[in-house]
């Protein structure tokens, strides 16, 4: 449908996004696509709103009429129960972070396990998936390791600081993949599963710019390994830099960041958008210190 048929107004619902790049990079798409299109964030802290307001939020843009929201931290959950009808993999993830609005009903998805599925496709595609060690379950690790296990990960090794946390995810995942081996454990644990492992998916806050550091110790990783990190801020994290020194494949986390935003661009609006544009678009926005 061509945007002089159909507008779109898209929202973004969650704390402390009004920064986010989301808005920009789905608009500037959009504006490539000839759509009209327009794409503004919600911030619960600005507007001192709590997580749990988000069913009203959705009810108020459906009344306005928007199209469709993406809803982050902290509703992915919340929202789970204002929707009408949740995809499968969305209810399965337990999290749901793109609410599309049609005919007056909320339809609730996940970009966030398709958009890493599709950034380690794009990315690593020839990344071997017999073992992978996993470090981080919270938030984004939970869409990550759904996503690894849907592309055929054989063996899946679940670390956290939070053993009861990794626990709770493994015997999740378990139940949704029972053919495939699931284990958890602590960061204690990276030292004995590393070195039998295809590769290694970073998913803490380590690494941010808010969180400066190295979660994994670099001597631990082999040139055989591939190593893919979730955190985008910045996009060349100490992680990236030092594991690509060591000669491994890497993924950074641009990519998952992109992967999401394309995944919802095309639930949206029915149009798969152009991922390459999109990602150096990003990128733009990156160096632009936005």
């Amino acid at each position: 449908m061509s945007g002089t048929e159909e507008s779109f107004i898209v929202g973004l619902i969650g704390e402390g996004i009004t920064a986010s790049l989301t808005p920009p990079m789905h608009e500037r798409e959009a504006d490539h696509q000839g759509l009209r299109y327009i794409y503004r964030p919600i911030d619960l802290t600005l507007l001192g709103r709590p997580g749990s307001d988000v069913g009203a939020l959705l009810r108020w843009g459906r009344d306005l009429g928007f199209n469709a929201f993406n809803v982050t931290h902290p509703c992915k959950q919340l929202v789970l129960s204002e929707l009408d009808e949740v995809s499968d993999d969305a209810a399965r993830l337990g999290a749901v972070n793109t609410v599309l609005i049609r005919d007056g009903r909320f339809i609730g998805h996940n970009t966030d396990f398709s958009g890493f599925g599709g950034a380690l496709a794009g990315g690593l595609p020839d990344a071997a998936l017999g073992s992978v060690v996993q470090l981080g379950v919270g938030g984004a690790g939970a869409a990550v390791a759904y996503a690894l296990l849907k592309a055929g990960t054989a063996k899946l090794t679940l670390l956290d600081l939070d053993p009861l946390r990794a626990a709770e995810r493994a015997a999740a995942l378990s139940a949704i993949f029972p053919e495939q081996v699931i284990t958890a454990g602590t960061p204690a644990d990276l030292p004995a599963a590393l070195p039998d492992a295809d590769g290694l998916v970073h998913a803490t806050p380590v690494g941010m710019h808010s969180h400066p550091g190295l979660a994994v110790d670099l001597d631990l990783l082999s040139p055989s390994q591939w190593v893919a990190d979730v955190v985008y801020r910045p996009v060349e994290t100490e992680l990236i830099r030092g594991a690509r020194a060591l000669g491994c494949p890497v993924l950074d986390g641009g990519r998952m960041a992109v992967g999401q935003a394309v995944d919802a661009f095309e639930l949206i609006t029915g149009i798969r958008p152009d991922a390459a544009r999109m990602l150096a678009h990003f990128h733009e926005l990156i160096e632009q210190g936005r």
